[in-house]
C-alpha cells in the first residue's frame, strides 16, 4: 500500500483529518467491540502516518477504508494508537472533556460521601493514558500519554467546570509517560498546594503529598482492601511493610489494632504516615521503622518477633513481561519472609500492582512463599481495586491490583 493509497482521500477533503488504516491481518471487530489500542504492528506506518506529531488526532480506518473512529497516534509509543471516540469527526475540545467527566463524576459522587477518590481511570472512563485522583479542592492529573499533552488547557477547563475543583497539578512522572517518549515533571497548573492535604479513609486521616510524593500523592486503589484488613486487625499486632504514606497501618489502627508497625525505604514517606496517626488521634500506637523490606523482614525473624497480621504491598516487580520471573521471585520471598513473622493462627496480606503478574501466577507465587516458611495457609479473600477503578471488560491489563488475604496455621 503506497502514500497515495493510504491518504489519497484526504485530496478531495482538504481540511480532513489525516486518515490512518489497519494492516488486512488485524482485528477490526476488537475495535467495534470496544477495544481501545492498537499496536504498532497494527497500523499501516507509511510516510505520512510517521511524519504525524506524537498525540495527533486521526480517523481510523480499518482495510476497507469503513471508519472506526477517532484516534491519537504516537508512532513512538508501542500503543500507537488509542480510540478517543467512536465518532471519527468529533471535536476534543472542553465540552468533549466536560462530557466525559460528568460521567466519571456521576459514579464516584454515588459511591462516596466525600470528594476523595480516583476521578478518571483511563480507558474504563473513556479518557485513554489519562488518571485524575481528585483530593477535595484539588485535582492531580497524570496525562501519560502525549494527547493528553496536547489538550491539557481545555482538560484543565472543563475539570474546574465540572468538579468545581480550585487547584489542579499535573504529575508527569512515571514509566507511561518514558514509553509514550514525555519527558517527567510535576507543576501545579492552576492554583496553590500550600502542603500535604489531609484525606479522610476508613476511619483514619492520611497526608498526601501532591507534589513531592509516589504516583498522585495517595494509592486509593486500596481502599477495600484496607477496610478488610481493618476488619481483622481487631487487637492485633500489624507489621504494614512497604508502608508508604500509612495505608494499611493506618486503618488497621483505626479498627482496633493494639499496634502498628510501619515499614518503607522513603524517610518522607514514613513522616507523612507519622502525621497521618497524630492526625488521626493513633500516634500512641503507631511506630515507623525505615529500611530495605527484605533486610528489615529478616532482622525482625532474628529478633523474634511476632504479628497477628502482616501486610505486604510492595511496588511492582514485574512491570512488564521482561520482568515477569525475577518478579515472582520477589513476591515469592517476600511471602516467605513475611510467613515467618505471623503468629499462629494469623493473617498474612500479599499485594501485587504488577501488570505482567496474572492473578494465578502472583497466587501460586505467594503460596509457594508461604510453604518454603513451612506455614499452612488458607486464601480466605482476594481483593482487588475499589470501583473508582473500573476496568474495561475488553482491556484485561485494566486489573492490575491483587490482594490476597491467607490466614496461616501452625
Amino acid at each position: 500500500m503506497n502514500d497515495h493509497d493510504q491518504n489519497g482521500d484526504d485530496a478531495a477533503r482538504p481540511n480532513a483529518r489525516p486518515v490512518v488504516r489497519l494492516k488486512p491481518k488485524a482485528e477490526a471487530r476488537a475495535i467495534r467491540h470496544g477495544f481501545p489500542w492498537v499496536y504498532a504492528d497494527e497500523l499501516v506506518t507509511d510516510r505520512r502516518t510517521q511524519a504525524l506529531l506524537p498525540g495527533a488526532l486521526a480517523v481510523l480506518e480499518d482495510v476497507e477504508r469503513r471508519p472506526l473512529g477517532l484516534v491519537t497516534v504516537n508512532t513512538k509509543s508501542k500503543i500507537i494508537a488509542r480510540v478517543l471516540d467512536r465518532n471519527p469527526d468529533a471535536e476534543i475540545n472542553e465540552d468533549w472533556f466536560a462530557a466525559r467527566l460528568r460521567v466519571a463524576l456521576a459514579l464516584r459522587e454515588r459511591l462516596f460521601d466525600q470528594p476523595f477518590y480516583r476521578l478518571v481511570h483511563a480507558e474504563a472512563d473513556g479518557l485513554p493514558g489519562m488518571v485524575i485522583d481528585r483530593f477535595g479542592p484539588v485535582a492531580v492529573v497524570q496525562p501519560n500519554a502525549a494527547w493528553v499533552e496536547i489538550h491539557l488547557s481545555a482538560l484543565v477547563a472543563a475539570l474546574k467546570s465540572v468538579t468545581g475543583v480550585d487547584t489542579v497539578v499535573k504529575n508527569g512522572t512515571g514509566r507511561s509517560r518514558g514509553l509514550e517518549g514525555l519527558p517527567e515533571e510535576t507543576v501545579v497548573l492552576d492554583g496553590l498546594v500550600g502542603g500535604p492535604v489531609p484525606v479522610p479513609m476508613n476511619g483514619a486521616t492520611y497526608m498526601a503529598d501532591l507534589l513531592g510524593g509516589q504516583k498522585t500523592g495517595l494509592f486509593y486503589d486500596q481502599r477495600p482492601n484496607h477496610a478488610l484488613t481493618a476488619r481483622l486487625a481487631k487487637g492485633a499486632r500489624v507489621l504494614d511493610m512497604f508502608s508508604h504514606v500509612g495505608g494499611f497501618a493506618l486503618a488497621a489502627l483505626a479498627g482496633g489494632a493494639n499496634s502498628a508497625l510501619a515499614v518503607d525505604a522513603s524517610a518522607p514517606a514514613l513522616e507523612l504516615a507519622r502525621r497521618g496517626a497524630e492526625a488521626s488521634g493513633l500516634a500512641d500506637r503507631f511506630d515507623t521503622r525505615q529500611g530495605d523490606a527484605f533486610e528489615v523482614l529478616e532482622a525482625l525473624a532474628a529478633e523474634g518477633a511476632e504479628f497477628d497480621l502482616v501486610i505486604c504491598d510492595p511496588p511492582a516487580f514485574a512491570p512488564a513481561k521482561p520482568a515477569l520471573e525475577a518478579g515472582l521471585r520477589a513476591y515469592e520471598r517476600v511471602a516467605r519472609l513475611a510467613a515467618l513473622l505471623v503468629a499462629p493462627g494469623g493473617y498474612l496480606v500479599c499485594c501485587s500492582c504488577s501488570h505482567a503478574a496474572d492473578l494465578s501466577s502472583f497466587r501460586n507465587a505467594s503460596a509457594r512463599g508461604i510453604g518454603r516458611a513451612g506455614r499452612r495457609s488458607q486464601l480466605i479473600h482476594t481483593g482487588f481495586a475499589g470501583p473508582d477503578h473500573p476496568i474495561l471488560p475488553q482491556l484485561a491489563e485494566g486489573g492490575y491490583l491483587k490482594s490476597l488475604f491467607f490466614r496461616l496455621d501452625g
